[in-house]
């Protein structure tokens, strides 16, 4: 894995099997560096003509409504991404097992991101693979 980018929000790796690997940091974001983050990891998706993602979102609070907002309004948006985007999301244990079942037995979809949510790195990665 080589490291493309990092800020306060965390790492975007490029992974050799064809993938970005979005992993973020503990604790509280400010949202300019939050847009930042993400908007580099559609530059790696773009200049490497990837589709996949694996989100490790094990350590991450949760994003506040502003957050939110920006990232279904403007990030996730076919406009932004160019073209479908799969993703494994990474979740603490804790938080994917007070999920609701439906959400954590199916793909989701969010404008141009196809996600699944995962509590197991393998199953994430394994699922990820098979998506292409």
């Amino acid at each position: 894995m080589r490291l493309y980018f990092e800020n306060p929000v965390g790492r975007v790796l490029e992974h050799s099997d064809g993938y970005a690997l979005v992993q973020y940091h503990p604790g509280p974001r400010k949202l300019h560096h939050l847009q930042a983050f993400l908007t580099h990891t559609v530059q790696l998706l773009r200049l490497r003509n990837w589709d996949r993602m694996l989100g490790d979102q094990r350590q991450m609070q949760a994003f506040t409504p502003e957050e939110n907002e920006w990232v279904v309004g403007y990030w996730l948006s076919e406009e932004n991404q160019g073209h479908r985007v799969f993703g494994a999301v990474l979740m603490s244990e804790e938080d994917f097992a007070q999920l609701p079942a439906e959400l954590t037995e199916q793909d989701g979809e969010a404008a141009a991101l196809t996600y699944h949510l995962f509590a197991d790195e393998a199953a994430a990665i394994s699922w990820l693979r098979g998506q292409k």
